[in-house]
């Protein structure tokens, strides 16, 4: 059982190292050279605290933090717990399932409610795919085929604007065979004339499904996408 608690806490540190990176430190950080003071053990004992509920957090699940803090203690003190780390495990497990089959549902209702409000404006073309789309500027390029590799500036958000990802703040266009990106990009991209911006409302069946994504992307989650398609490159020499 303590190997699974450590295992725990380790992932937590890590998140919260992550998290901290972009938080603004309430601390001087010592000069360059100089040693950090030994922290107090309440100021140990709290950065523990946030770590762990920093990973806690993400998940999402309720908790009953007295009954948090019994699990913790029975450990660390009695080395004598309730349940095994498999039965812990399991129940973990169980409940991480039934939390995202909850997000899925959540967001499977907001996505369709959006695409149907979303379909009834001006300049939105919904396909039968599901995929839909908005002209916001027209190239009279050639349009590229599901073979080829396109270059390509791009702003993914949610539906309530939040930005996920962008070519643009990574500082280079991005380069991709358009076979090998979610079906969402693989059918509008093939709508697109080289010099065209399109905006593209992709429903969750056209980009990362039930399943979701590791990079932050909930189950059942819609992605919009403004694509600015700057070329078709050449193919590649032959080997």
């Amino acid at each position: 059982m303590k190997k699974t608690f450590i295992s725990v806490v380790a992932i937590a540190a890590l998140s919260f190292a992550v998290v901290s990176c972009g938080a603004q430190n309430s601390t001087k950080a010592p000069a360059e050279g100089e040693a950090a003071a030994p922290a107090s053990k309440a100021d140990v004992s709290y950065a523990f605290g946030v770590a762990v509920g920093a990973s806690l957090k993400s998940t999402g699940v309720e908790l009953d933090y007295g009954k948090f803090l019994d699990g913790v203690k029975d450990l660390i003190e009695k080395d004598k717990t309730k349940v095994t780390a498999e039965e812990a495990q399991q129940i973990i497990q169980v409940a991480l399932v039934a939390q995202m089959q909850k997000i899925a549902e959540k967001n499977a209702e907001t996505e369709k409610a959006f695409l149907a409000d979303n379909a009834k404006k001006a300049g939105v073309t919904t396909l039968p795919s599901g995929l839909q789309y908005e002209v916001l500027k027209q190239g009279t390029g050639p349009k590229p085929l599901a073979t080829d590799t396109v270059k390509v500036d791009y702003v993914g958000t949610f539906i309530d604007g939040k930005q996920f990802d962008s070519s643009i703040e990574s500082g280079e266009p991005a380069v991709f065979p358009v076979a090998l990106v979610i079906p969402g990009w693989v059918e509008g991209i093939q709508l697109m004339a080289v010099g065209s911006k399109y905006k593209f409302y992709v429903p969750s069946a056209l980009a990362y499904g039930a399943q979701g994504s590791q990079g932050g992307i909930e189950p059942n989650t819609m992605l919009v996408f403004e694509v600015d398609l700057l070329s078709i490159e050449p193919p590649s020499p032959a080997q």
